[in-house]
């Protein structure tokens, strides 16, 4: 799956000159956390919503809510933008803009194609691949295997599901650089009795089903 594949496409930027103000609304009305800062549509920085609140008057201020509306009024997005963002493109994997966001302590990136801003992917849209790669929330069962690390593995565990009459919806591996990775397989049942006969017929062939659900 592509970073293209689960981002918010055309999303909504500011510039440097925008009125922080404005930028703070923005981000209340779209229930966004961050926003791309653009000059003729190439990105120059971005501003979150943890940068806004640090210039605002706190709840002890002195002045009137006009006086902190005309302040605000005043202070522009460049004043508080992060300059060179770190961004990702469309044609990476979510793996790689996870990993991004992880080793960097960011919660969102902004897609770059031809130094066009075409995007925004953030940490919740991650979490939905995530989801959807394993079909949560969807019917089914849920089996853990421990296996062997040797070439065959899945295709014999394939091999054994499918003689069952049983459809793997998703599949997904853990720990695949040690001896003894596990395997998950989301699979198109929710009947004991085909699941039971599965988890037997595994086990026979050698294999240790290590969770269910």
């Amino acid at each position: 799956m592509l970073v293209r594949d689960v981002m918010t496409a055309d999303p909504i930027t500011v510039t440097e000159d925008t009125p922080i103000f404005e930028a703070m609304d923005a981000m209340r009305r779209h229930q966004f956390s961050r926003l791309p800062v653009t000059r003729k549509g190439r990105l120059i920085g971005i501003v979150t919503e943890l940068d806004l609140m640090r210039v605002a008057p706190s709840a002890a201020t002195t002045l009137s809510i006009w006086e902190q509306n005309e302040l605000l009024q005043k202070m522009k997005v460049r004043e508080v933008m992060t300059l060179q963002p770190i961004t990702i493109s469309p044609n990476d994997t979510v793996e790689e803009a996870a990993r991004v966001m992880r080793d960097r302590r960011i919660s969102g990136l902004p897609v770059v194609e031809n130094d066009q801003v075409i995007g925004i992917v953030t940490e919740r849209d991650l979490f939905d691949a995530f989801v959807d790669l394993m079909h949560g929330g969807a019917p089914g069962a849920r089996l853990t295997i421990k296996v062997t690390n040797k070439v065959g593995v899945l295709a014999d565990i394939a091999r054994i599901i499918s003689n069952k009459g049983i459809n793997i919806l998703a599949v997904a591996a853990v720990d695949v650089g040690k001896d003894y990775p596990r395997i998950i397989f989301k699979l198109a049942t929710v009947e004991s009795a085909e699941i039971d006969a599965l988890v037997a017929e595994l086990e026979k062939a050698g294999y240790s089903v290590v969770h269910r659900a």
